[in-house]
């Protein structure tokens, strides 16, 4: 089964460099440490050609991974939100019933979760928790501290 991650344009435009980044100057630099590592001398005893092959294969591994990303990314259109309810995208205001206090948070895909950014995954305790709810919902969620308790305040988007 093909798990599919959304993302803004912002975060897919991210991905998108970051891979160019690798498959350009990243793999420029590992063939310019390979090189520089083969003139200096017998390779079945030369750790930095060792180090730099490694470094070649963690590179392609990456590339990989990311291109596998890449494949199962879709853009989120917006317009389609529906803001009744919280979905990927919606800006969520929550309280805490356990200490009243209120956060602010907006769901997106794993990769793209900051929590600096109040942006938060789906994918997190609390992002599975309040997915699906509407104002005024309670959501249980199950988190490393414990259960808590969120009212959900206001979605928009």
């Amino acid at each position: 089964m093909t798990k599919f991650s959304y993302y803004t344009p912002e975060g897919l435009e991210r991905l998108k460099n970051e891979l160019q980044e690798m498959k350009t100057k990243g793999r420029l630099e590992v063939a310019k440490a390979i090189a520089e590592a083969r003139d200096k001398g017998d390779l079945s005893e030369n750790a930095e050609y060792d180090a730099a092959k490694d470094a070649q294969g963690m590179l392609e591994m990456k590339i990989s991974k990311l291109e596998n990303v890449m494949s199962n990314a879709r853009l989120v259109d917006e317009s389609t939100i529906d803001a009744s309810q919280v979905s990927i995208l919606s800006k969520v205001k929550i309280m805490n019933l356990k200490n009243n206090m209120t956060m602010t948070y907006t769901l997106v895909s794993e990769e793209e979760a900051n929590l600096k950014e109040g942006k938060i995954s789906v994918g997190s305790p609390i992002g599975k928790g309040i997915l699906g709810k509407k104002v005024g919902d309670i959501a249980q969620v199950q988190t490393p501290a414990g259960a808590l308790e969120f009212k959900i305040e206001e979605i928009s988007r």
